[in-house]
């Protein structure tokens, strides 16, 4: 991600509102090519230092009309992002600055071509120290300010997919970095709710759910500290959220903002329909392989007249959002929530069971690992055991008994 320093906004104090820097097709279509041309140094500059890959990068972009240096220091960033560099940790650069300063502070002065008045030249001096040290100077050179940010040497880039693709992270990080002085984030999501949610968890984020008309959800992210008062503690996990939430569809956010040093209060909407692609992929719809297998092997069809659908229902209790693992439909009507346990901590399945308890009068099925059993607490739920694999016969017997016990 960006810093704050490389962050360029336009905020209109009169509207509240703020917009990040975006490179757009018709009027930065130039920056394609600008792009290409990034990738090529970094990818052709093994063995350069970090100060001449960036000076290579000011070279391609200082001839663009408003091209704020900022911007281009983001994609020096950007691109370091992608890349390893070979940097010195254990003072040998500094040590090694000392035998050479040492050595040469013996021919004094030194001058680029020696004459009668000034008989050391620069080229025969560094020779000289090379053979003293047992080294060649071009190694002496590369590892004399190893230890020095601009000076380490790029080992290895990742890269980007394509010059696209380093457009859109440049996009991206520009809306991050807005958000890191975020106080809350609100978003109304009507489809790929659980993935916004699970994500949302993964970047420490507390969340308050509730449905609104037409079927969606509106959820609102914030800190714990933000219970108490309005900070900016938690912009950063926001801002790592934020490509989760773009690989999503059929979304709109608000985020608010303090910015500047009169804490103006602005906010920045985003939604789904505004163009911004994400690095992430699609996370994985499973959490384990037993989830998986029982999935494929349930099949997309109904058994007995039940449906299995992968996170279909959304569980309430005030504040609270439980979201099993699947929801098995009847066509009578009925739903019955699925929840796996499996291989798990203590705390986890203290947790687990307090959640559980929580929702227990809803129609829930626990599927559990017969290993984990004896560890979590007893619950009054309809439960099947499984031990390297769950039993579709099982499972169906249960649910045909749960169905029993709703008619």
């Amino acid at each position: 991600m960006l810093t704050r320093e490389h962050a360029i906004a336009d905020i209109d104090f009169r509207r509240g509102t703020i917009h990040p820097d975006r490179l757009v097709r018709g009027v930065h279509r130039n920056y394609l090519a600008h792009a290409e041309r990034m990738l090529r140094v970094y990818s052709r500059g093994a063995g350069e230092t970090r100060r001449t890959l960036h000076r290579r990068i000011h070279d391609i972009l200082a001839d663009e009309p408003d091209c704020p240096t900022a911007r281009i220091d983001a994609f020096c960033k950007l691109l370091d992002d992608a890349s390893g560099y070979r940097k010195d940790s254990s003072g040998r650069a500094a040590k090694l600055r000392q035998q050479v300063f040492a050595l040469a502070s013996q021919y004094h002065p030194l001058v680029q071509e020696p004459d009668r008045f000034f008989e050391h030249g620069q080229w025969q001096v560094k020779q000289t120290i090379a053979k003293q040290l047992g080294r060649t100077w071009q190694e002496i050179d590369e590892a004399l300010f190893a230890d020095v940010f601009e000076f380490h040497r790029l080992e290895s880039f990742t890269g980007y997919e394509s010059p696209p693709a380093l457009l859109s992270r440049y996009n991206v990080a520009q809306v991050q970095a807005a958000l890191y002085d975020a106080t809350r984030l609100t978003i109304w999501a009507s489809d790929d709710f659980k993935t916004i949610l699970r994500y949302a968890k993964l970047a420490h984020l507390m969340h308050r759910i509730q449905p609104f008309a037409g079927g969606g959800y509106v959820i609102s992210l914030d800190g714990p500290a933000s219970q108490l008062r309005a900070t900016r503690k938690y912009g950063v996990n926001m801002a790592k959220f934020l490509p989760a939430l773009i690989a999503c569809s059929d979304w709109r956010m608000k985020a608010e903002i303090v910015t500047g040093r009169k804490a103006w209060q602005v906010r920045l909407e985003l939604s789904s329909d505004d163009g911004l692609n994400s690095h992430l992929p699609p996370p994985d719809q499973f959490d384990s392989e037993v989830e998986r297998a029982f999935a494929e092997k349930w099949g997309d069809e109904p058994r007995d007249g039940w449906l299995l659908v992968r996170e279909g229902q959304i569980l309430f209790d005030k504040q609270t959002v439980f979201v099993p693992d699947f929801s098995f439909r009847h066509e009578s009507g009925l739903e019955v929530a699925c929840e796996i346990v499996g291989f798990w901590t203590p705390e986890y399945l203290a947790a687990k069971s307090q959640t559980l308890t929580r929702f227990s009068r809803h129609p829930l099925l626990l599927v559990v690992n017969a290993l984990v059993q004896e560890q979590l607490p007893t619950l009054q739920l309809p439960t099947v055991t499984y031990k390297s694999a769950i039993k579709i016969s099982d499972v169906l017997q249960r649910l045909n008994e749960i169905s029993a016990t709703q008619a």
